[in-house]
């Protein structure tokens, strides 16, 4: 994984990927040390650039931007706890991760089912890159799927395996678009997992001749 810090120190991932390396950073106190540490060589890098002129009042608009998300972050917790004990694994959430989450809650209502046992709330997509936060019932499987390109999987609760290994909290889950699984929950609790792909998944199945017929 580290060709991905890398990329993160340097600001080339996109959203998606760069709110699952912050994620992850916030759940595990090695990752956020190697971040500080890329992010010292890559800020040394940058000292040796010529310096660009910013624009005119620059820094105050910096601090509205800060006013209006701080903003936006208590509207959503707020929303979140009226909509009572449904939402409270997203308010468990860490954060970065527990903003994007709540704000697409409220957007789309709440989780989606995708198959039995098994929910997903869309945190956006592009025309590259997917990003889906799954809850997986105790024992439960995510649909056998393959991809267009590359998935890589935060585990953020719980756990599950698939035929690469066994994966917990903290842990990243990478596939391939040769690769093709069948993540299944730990038996013992919900599991809570942040996927970002490029391109989208492939379902296999029944779920793969309606993705053909519906064209998702």
């Amino acid at each position: 994984m580290s060709e991905l810090y890398s990329a993160y120190s340097a600001g080339r991932l996109s959203p998606a990927f760069a709110l699952m390396v912050e994620t992850q950073a916030a759940m595990r106190s090695d990752i956020l040390r190697d971040l500080h540490i890329s992010e010292s060589i890559a800020g040394a890098m940058l000292e040796r650039e010529a310096p660009e002129t910013m624009s005119p009042n620059a820094f105050e608009q910096a601090l509205r931007a800060i006013d209006e998300i701080e903003e936006t972050e208590d509207r959503d917790l707020q929303a979140a706890r009226a909509a009572g004990s449904e939402l409270q694994e997203l308010l468990s959430l860490p954060e970065p991760l527990r903003e994007k989450a709540l704000e697409a809650c409220e957007k789309q209502g709440g989780w989606r089912n995708l198959t039995g046992g098994v929910s997903r709330i869309d945190l956006g997509d592009s025309a590259a890159v997917h990003a889906h936060l799954y809850r997986i019932k105790p024992g439960a499987s995510v649909p056998r799927h393959s991809h267009q390109g590359d998935e890589l999987t935060l585990v953020v609760q719980g756990g599950f395996s698939d035929a690469t290994g066994t994966y917990g909290p903290g842990d990243i889950s990478r596939q391939t678009p040769s690769d093709t699984h069948q993540p299944v929950a730990d038996d013992d609790g919900v599991c809570i997992a942040f996927a970002v792909s490029e391109g989208g998944l492939r379902f296999t199945g029944i779920l793969g001749l309606l993705q053909k017929l519906t064209g998702h």
